[in-house]
């Protein structure tokens, strides 16, 4: 018996606006070494030769996307976003009805995360292609962790055993994840990555540990650290 193909597509959400930020543009729309953020996003995932097509959604008011150097790329579809970030992943999903098999793995990856590098897509790729649930890039958490009040007055000190800070790609397969998202926003609860919705499912994601250069835009200083990075990947 033929096994079937494995497939893979990507979905990026790109319809927030980045309030931490603090600037009139968008923090994906920044100029980190020349070219918008969400262009060091794009890269890899676009040419991977292994991901069909990647979705990029978009609030429908952006003004900025068409300066993208993948704004027309043949294997990059604009789809309009949602109120929510779960909400602007469903769209993506929904998009590729028809053409996305049940199994097919979906890549959800953050317009801001400028630094991934194409060691761990396939790191996350390859050791989830079996895997009956899909996961996570990941890393361990090494800083000391403090619970506070709202005043920011600290209450205890956390044991990090265990403890991991999430990143992105998440991978899941596109029924299970519709359904995941589907069901979440069904019963109201506000999930703040996919590995969340699948818990929510009674799924148990898989950590899959990457590089901690793979870092996300939220701050004005982590794009100086994202310049830093890039820099020396691109020299290694």
């Amino acid at each position: 018996m033929t096994r079937p193909a494995i497939r893979y597509w990507a979905v990026v959400p790109a319809a927030g606006v980045g309030r931490r930020m603090g600037g009139a543009v968008p923090k994906q729309y920044l100029t980190l070494q020349g070219c918008p953020v969400i262009d060091h996003s794009l890269r890899t995932l676009v040419e991977h030769p292994e991901i069909i097509r990647v979705i990029v959604v978009l609030s429908a008011s952006d003004s900025w996307w068409e300066k993208s150097a993948y704004a027309d790329h043949p294997r990059v579809q604009r789809v309009e976003g949602g109120r929510e970030r779960a909400d602007s992943v469903l769209n993506g999903l929904l998009a590729l009805q028809g053409e996305a098999d049940a199994n097919d793995w979906i890549l959800v990856h953050d317009a801001a995360r400028p630094c991934l590098q194409r060691t761990d897509l396939d790191k996350l790729m390859h050791s989830l292609r079996d895997h009956p649930v899909g996961g996570v890039l990941a890393i361990p958490l090494s800083d000391t962790i403090k619970r506070t009040d709202n005043a920011g007055a600290v209450l205890e000190t956390v044991s990090r055993d265990c403890l991991w800070r999430a990143f992105t790609p998440q991978m899941f397969r596109w029924a299970d994840l519709r359904r995941a998202l589907e069901r979440a926003r069904t019963d109201n609860q506000l999930v703040t990555d996919e590995a969340s919705a699948m818990e929510l499912a009674g799924e148990t994601p898989q950590l899959i540990e990457g590089r901690s250069d793979n870092i996300k835009i939220t701050r004005p200083e982590d794009l100086v650290l994202a310049g830093f990075y890039l820099e020396q990947n691109r020299s290694n």
